[in-house]
């Protein structure tokens, strides 16, 4: 039995909260690259110029890459021969986000409620999910999610008669009506199957795959090329002003279901793809 104590989980969600908003992954900048070599729009081309450009200031002088700071969504896998010490685990988490959206001087976004809509002022809660897996390590994802791409995620309980053709329809469908509101270029997470939260958890979860890596399954692997190139050929472009590159990736996550069923979650990350990643 390993001991980790919750003061650990503190200091690596502030530290975490900081660098998701400061720096964009390497995946990220390498992709909006490679999507700048892509894009035929001269406008679009322009954009992804400033998009880069705005990372390497953010980058540089240490300040966020976004003025929507967003909510602090954590996915932790915690492995069953851990045992946390020292506190309650969850107040630690929201104790680093607290800390690390005041350090970090980061907008704080987050109300008491949805209805009397009050502002915490701390930016927590946090949103947490948690996951027991084997092994002796914690595993934390902090993914800071904006207002922009979180308000443009669709779920739609399907008739399993649909199939592929109902989740394609839904896809295409929900990165339409989005448009420009998400700040693309998009990553895409499409989870399918399970419950109707079950597919809402796996959308989000999938967002933070590696970055264009592909289902295991073959035909999972076809399914999300072949929504990256559908996605591509609607012509919102980058920021929604037109062009080849609407989206950087689409990543599909897949859960057993009810034989009446065929749930389906679409979700939305900007072309930030705010995320950081940690073992303790």
């Amino acid at each position: 039995m390993r001991e980790i104590h919750v003061h650990e989980i503190t200091r690596a969600i502030r530290e975490m909260c900081i660098e998701a908003n400061y720096e964009l992954g390497p995946e990220v900048m390498q992709a909006l690259e490679e999507a700048l070599a892509l894009e035929e729009s001269p406008i679009g081309k322009d954009v992804l110029r400033q998009l880069i450009e705005n990372a390497r200031i953010a980058r540089e002088e240490r300040i966020p890459v976004c003025q929507d700071c967003g909510v602090a969504t954590i996915f932790a896998e915690l492995g069953q021969e851990v045992h946390l010490v020292g506190g309650n685990w969850l107040h630690a988490i929201n104790e680093g986000v607290r800390q690390g959206y005041r350090d970090g001087y980061l907008r704080k976004s987050v109300l008491n409620d949805p209805v009397h809509r009050v502002n915490t002022s701390d930016n927590t809660p946090a949103v947490v999910h948690l996951e027991l897996v084997p092994g002796e390590r914690l595993k934390l994802v902090v993914a800071p999610k904006g207002g922009g791409a979180e308000n443009m995620i669709r779920a739609r309980m399907l008739k399993p008669s649909e199939g592929v053709e109902g989740i394609r329809r839904l896809v295409l469908e929900t990165v339409e009506e989005a448009g420009s509101n998400p700040c693309p270029p998009l990553v895409l997470g499409i989870g399918i199957g399970g419950t109707f939260e079950q597919a809402a958890l796996i959308s989000k979860k999938a967002l933070f795959r590696p970055l264009r890596s592909s289902h295991p399954d073959p035909d999972f692997a076809a399914l999300e090329g072949e929504l990256l190139e559908e996605v591509n050929a609607l012509g919102i472009g980058p920021m929604g002003l037109g062009g080849r590159v609407t989206a950087l990736a689409v990543h599909v996550e897949t859960f057993g279901c009810h034989i009446a069923s065929l749930p389906v979650a679409v979700s939305i990350n900007c072309h930030a793809h705010r995320h950081r990643t940690r073992l303790l």
